[in-house]
C-alpha cells in the first residue's frame, strides 16, 4: 500500500475529533492539535499523527489525565516550578513556557521547570513560541531510558531533547531542535512501522553488537537488552562522552529543578510491570532580547551569522548548506500543499482508531 498524501484540514480535523471523544477539553485539544500538526510540517513523521494512537492508549489505560491540572508550585518574579499531575504534556508545556513568556517580559530570563508531566511532542515548538515573542527559547525534557552512558551497556537515558530558538532577519527563525543520542526513539518507531533496519553504528545489545531489528530493539529497552547511543556514538573515539554528557546535562535539568524522578524512575511502569505515568520533567527558558540589545540589531547579526554559514565554501558535490531548522521551515510550505504522507502502516491505524472511537472524518483510503 503506496503513502497518501492527506491535506493538513482534514489531518487536523481527525485528530480533534480524536481528542473530544477522549473528553479532552476543546481549548486543550486546540494546543495538542497544534503541537502535532506543527511535527507533521516540519516533516518529523515520529512526533505527529503518529503518536496519536499513543496518547489514546495512556488515556484510556489511565496513565495520562483529559483534564490538566496545571499547579504553580513555587513562584518568583522570573521562576516558576509547575506540577502537571500527570495531565497531558503539550497543555503542561505550553502553558508553561507561555508563563516563561510573561515573566521575561517583566525581568528578562525566566525559567519555568515542570515536574508530573507527560510526553509533549516535538521539543522546537515551545522554543518557537518565545520566537514568535521576539525573544530567545529554550525547552528540555527527560524521557523514558533508552540511551547507555559511554562505557555502559543498560539504558540509563532519555533520548533528553534539546531545543534553542531565535528570531532572524529572515522568515526562517535559527531552531536547533535535537536529539542528545544518535537518533531520537521515535525514529526506530518510524523505521518499525515502515518495516526498515536500524542503521548500524546508533544500536547496541548487552555485548556491544549492533541491533539492525527495529521491532527487536523497541521491545530490548524495557529489558534493559539494548540501548541506543549517545550522540557521537560508541565509546571516546568520536566523542560519544560528549553526547552523554549532554543528556546527563538535560537530566539534571529535567529532574533536578523540578524535584522529579530520573532515568529509569520515568519509564512508565512500576515494579510489577504494570503502567503508570512517566512522570517526566520539563525545563523552559525565555529571554527577552530587547533587555540585552536593540531587537533589530539582533535579528541582523544572527541574519547575518546563518548566512554567513550557508555561503561558506561547499564540499565537492554538494549544492547546499543549512542551518538549524531550515529544512523544517522549508517543509511547513511544502507539505501545506502536497499533505502530510501517510505511510500504509499508519493508514490501518488510524482506520482502527476512527472505528474505536467514532471518528466521523472522511478518509481517502
Amino acid at each position: 500500500m503506496a503513502n497518501v498524501f492527506l491535506p493538513v484540514e482534514i489531518l487536523k480535523s481527525f485528530m480533534r475529533q480524536a481528542f473530544l471523544k477522549l473528553e479532552i477539553p476543546e481549548p486543550d485539544t486546540d494546543i495538542i492539535v497544534d503541537v502535532l500538526i506543527s511535527s507533521d510540517l516540519r516533516g518529523i513523521e515520529s512526533h505527529g499523527i503518529g503518536r496519536l494512537k499513543m496518547y489514546v492508549d495512556f488515556i484510556k489505560g489511565g496513565v495520562r489525565f483529559p483534564v490538566t491540572n496545571f499547579e504553580i508550585v513555587a513562584e518568583s518574579p522570573g521562576t516558576a516550578l509547575v506540577d502537571g499531575h500527570f495531565g497531558m504534556g503539550h497543555v503542561i508545556s505550553y502553558r508553561a513556557m507561555k508563563l516563561a513568556i510573561e515573566k521575561a517580559r517583566n525581568v528578562g530570563i525566566a525559567a519555568v521547570s515542570v515536574r508530573n508531566s507527560t510526553h509533549f511532542g516535538i521539543a522546537g515548538y515551545y522554543p518557537l513560541m518565545a520566537v514568535k515573542e521576539n525573544m530567545a527559547g529554550f525547552a528540555v525534557t527527560n524521557a523514558r531510558p533508552s540511551i547507555a552512558p559511554t562505557f555502559g551497556r543498560d539504558p540509563m537515558l532519555g533520548t533528553n531533547p534539546i531545543a534553542f530558538g531565535v528570531p532572524t532577519d529572515e522568515d526562517c527563525p535559527f531552531l536547533l531542535d535535537m536529539a542528545t543520542s544518535i537518533v531520537q526513539r521515535g525514529k526506530i518507531e518510524v523505521l518499525e512501522r515502515e518495516g526498515k533496519a536500524v542503521h548500524d553504528g546508533w544500536a547496541i545489545d548487552v555485548n556491544g553488537r549492533n541491533v539492525s531489528d527495529a521491532k527487536s530493539l523497541l521491545s530490548m529497552f524495557g529489558k534493559k537488552a539494548a540501548s541506543l547511543l549517545p550522540l557521537g556514538g560508541l565509546g571516546e573515539d568520536f566523542a560519544g562522552y560528549k553526547g552523554y554528557g549532554l543528556g546527563m546535562l538535560v537530566e539534571i535539568l529535567s529532574a533536578a529543578f523540578s524535584g522529579g524522578p530520573f532515568c529509569w524512575g520515568v519509564n512508565g511502569f512500576d515494579e510489577s510491570g504494570k503502567k503508570v505515568p512517566n512522570r517526566l520533567g520539563h525545563f523552559f527558558l525565555a529571554i527577552d532580547i530587547s533587555k540585552f540589545i536593540e531587537l533589530k540589531a539582533f535579528r541582523k547579526i544572527t541574519g547575518d551569522l546563518i548566512r554567513a554559514m550557508r555561503n561558506s565554501g561547499k564540499l565537492p558535490g554538494q549544492q547546499r548548506i543549512y542551518t538549524a531548522g531550515e529544512k523544517e521551515f522549508e517543509n511547513e510550505a511544502r507539505i501545506q500543499v502536497t499533505g502530510v504522507p501517510i505511510n500504509a502502516s499508519l493508514q490501518r491505524t488510524m482506520k482502527e482508531l476512527q472505528t474505536e472511537l467514532g471518528i466521523s472524518v472522511a478518509l481517502p483510503f
